[in-house]
């Protein structure tokens, strides 16, 4: 297991060199450390899936790539010769991380909730701060439209979260965005109330 986790980790350093938007290998890695953190404390049943469904969660995002079925992640599953039933599970688990393609619902498996979990830690405290302007500055967002990123995602995740050990620690998180905004609104004059 440990060979196909550093193949995957070299896998999506090469797949993700040049990015620079908040989603990159940098990323991914430490989805996958708040991965294994929450698994190790959930006693996950199954460690390979939450491991590789981790490190392969944006190998197909619609917004870096145009595949189609998991193409890069199962190109690379299939590479280091794991079962069918093993590739499913890990691809059903990447398929339920995405926060606007699976708004409301909750992944079928467990490994699937802690996985995303992980990925939505990566996107809230001082982190999720920094990737939301690398975001907004990639794509001519003004930094307006980055605030309004809070109200319309970022400040809903810590009540979304599957596991208890991913709720708590989204607390801290959730807590430094909103005194982030209060000091953005009293520097700026602007509206940015934490709702």
């Amino acid at each position: 297991m440990t060979n196909i986790v550093d193949a995957a980790i070299e896998y999506i350093k090469e797949l993700f060199s040049g990015n620079v938007g908040g989603h990159d290998a940098s990323h991914t890695l430490r989805v996958y450390h708040n991965a294994v953190h929450i698994a190790e404390k959930e006693n996950a049943c199954n460690m390979s899936v939450v491991a590789l469904a981790a490190l392969l969660h944006d190998a197909d995002d619609h917004k870096l790539f145009r595949t189609d079925n998991n193409a890069n992640a199962r190109r690379f599953l299939l590479r280091q010769n794991l079962d069918e039933e093993t590739i499913k599970q890990i691809v059903a688990a990447i398929n339920s991380v995405s926060f606007s393609q699976n708004r409301g619902k909750k992944p079928e498996s467990f490994e699937g909730m802690i996985v995303q979990d992980a990925d939505r830690l990566d996107a809230i405290g001082a982190i999720g701060i920094a990737r939301t302007f690398a975001f907004g500055g990639e794509h001519g967002r003004t930094l307006d439209a980055s605030i309004q990123h809070f109200h319309d995602k970022l400040l809903l995740l810590k009540n979304e979260m599957n596991t208890e050990t991913a709720k708590k620690m989204a607390e801290d998180r959730h807590r430094f965005m909103e005194q982030y905004l209060i000091e953005y609104q009293k520097e700026t004059g602007m509206n940015s109330q934490v709702r």
